[in-house]
């Protein structure tokens, strides 16, 4: 039986994700949870595995693009070309694949190129609007080199009828993938096709918004790598997205409030987005009036505990290589089977084929050349970094979590709320009856109310 788990196990990893470093955390309180997904116990001998995968799999032949982005500062030169190899593939569509050059001459926001995409756009949206541009811009990648971003700005038909300037909604997406084709900008300019996610319109952020007059931007905030996960390059390329459409129409967006919704892998980027306002895009700190965010992944060490070796171990993986194509320090620590994977065209899936390898629950240790990598000094590292803990939201804060959550523990979400509280953050927390995808639902609606109020200029509650 053993050995029969050992040859799957390889089999997938051929066909699978890359490598994860995790850490358990602590047991979350509150009302019982219903029993989680059972989770595979650790492989006996798993460095014995390890090693016998780099002595019978070969390490792949590394060839980087021949436009290669570049590596963070001091990378070692063979890792830099495995960052490279790892890279999503082209679509066919220069403003998601060139990289632009003398980035760097460029400030964080500034405007590369713009297209009109209402052709396209607008019977996908099924609301009345005026225009729907495609957006990209200068940001900034997680190691404060310079990159670049997309983002889609809808436009209403209908003229704001409001006080002041028309508001903008910024909706955060939860776009959980590793290729460039499974953004909600390539869809919305190029069209519905099999790259598509379903949840770009559940719930429908965008057109709610749009029928109250608002103006709605949609970042693609996984930036040009497609990090899946990392908060540092999602929330860089959230407030850039921001300082582009007031780069873009000053005379239109210059004194609009803008709100954040994000839900799951979109209040990654929300919480990655106000944890940098101060450091990162202080002007923008009464400009944004507030944001919500539910479903909240705060806690990657704690995620190892609740996604590895079980059901959601696709997406943990899947998350863990996003993370690690803008921090090749992870990268160096996968084997030779997990490196194949990582440059076959699984790096270009979206969240619809890496969630299904989730029902062979492997754990993240049959893809690195350590033992016991989730207890390691780098996943330390990684896990701190990512936590961006002492990083105060100076904008208001909506939190809401379902109590009997299993993947994302509602225990991440709480521990989030009271450390924003403590550092003098503006904030209300809700606990919503049911696991991911009911709270999903159940929660949106007061969530949706929150951020109306916000930009209407009602002052936001506060329940520190």
């Amino acid at each position: 039986m053993r050995t029969w788990r050992v040859l799957l196990i390889v089999f997938v990893l051929v066909c699978g994700s890359a490598t994860a470093f995790a850490h358990a955390g602590p047991i979350p309180v509150g009302p019982p949870n219903p029993p989680a997904p059972p989770a595979i116990p650790s492989l006996p001998g798993i460095d014995a595995v390890q090693q016998w995968i780099d002595a019978v799999v070969p390490a792949p032949p590394i060839v980087p693009p021949s436009d290669p982005i570049a590596a963070p500062p001091g990378t070692p030169v063979e890792l830099a070309r495995l960052q490279q190899a790892v890279m999503p593939s082209d679509v066919g569509d220069p403003m998601f694949d060139g990289w632009p050059a003398n980035l760097a001459a460029e400030a964080p926001g500034a405007i590369i190129a713009v297209r009109d995409v209402t052709a396209t756009a607008a019977p996908l949206l099924a609301v009345p609007v005026r225009q729907v541009l495609l957006l990209k811009f200068r940001t900034t990648d997680a190691y404060g080199g310079p990159s670049f971003g997309t983002a889609t700005l809808v436009i209403p038909a209908a003229a704001w009828a409001g006080s002041g300037e028309r508001p903008v909604v910024v909706n955060n997406l939860a776009i959980d993938a590793l290729g460039r084709a499974c953004t909600p900008g390539y869809t919305l300019a190029h069209g519905f096709n099999a790259h598509s996610s379903l949840g770009d319109d559940l719930p429908p952020t965008t057109q709610l918004a749009v029928l109250r007059g608002y103006a709605v931007l949609i970042p693609d905030h996984e930036g040009p790598r497609m990090a899946y996960a990392e908060p540092y390059v999602a929330g860089h390329a959230v407030l850039d997205s921001i300082r582009a459409v007031r780069n873009l129409r000053p005379e239109e967006f210059g004194a609009s409030r803008f709100a954040m919704h994000g839900y799951s892998g979109g209040a990654i980027a929300t919480r990655g987005a106000v944890a940098l306002i101060g450091s990162y895009a202080p002007e923008l700190a009464t400009v944004i009036v507030g944001a919500a965010l539910g479903g909240v992944p705060a806690d990657y060490r704690m995620l190892a505990r609740s996604m590895n070796a079980n059901l959601a171990s696709g997406v943990f993986l899947a998350a863990t290589f996003g993370v690690a194509r803008e921090r090749p320090e992870i990268l160096s620590r996968m084997n030779n089977l997990a490196r194949w994977a990582a440059i076959s065209p699984l790096k270009d899936t979206c969240d619809s084929t890496f969630g299904a390898a989730g029902v062979l629950m492997l754990p993240a240790d049959v893809a690195a050349d350590m033992p016991d990598a989730l207890h390691s000094p780098l996943a330390d590292r990684i896990y701190t970094i990512t936590a961006m803990n002492g990083m105060k939201s100076p904008v208001p804060l909506y939190v809401y979590q379902g109590e009997q959550e299993f993947w994302i523990p509602a225990e991440g979400a709480r521990d989030y709320y009271a450390q924003q509280c403590a550092l003098g953050a503006r904030a209300v927390y809700r606990s919503v009856l049911g696991e991911h995808l009911i709270a999903d639902a159940l929660g949106y609606p007061e969530a949706a109310a929150w951020v109306d109020q916000r930009l209407q200029g009602i002052p936001a509650p506060d329940g520190c």
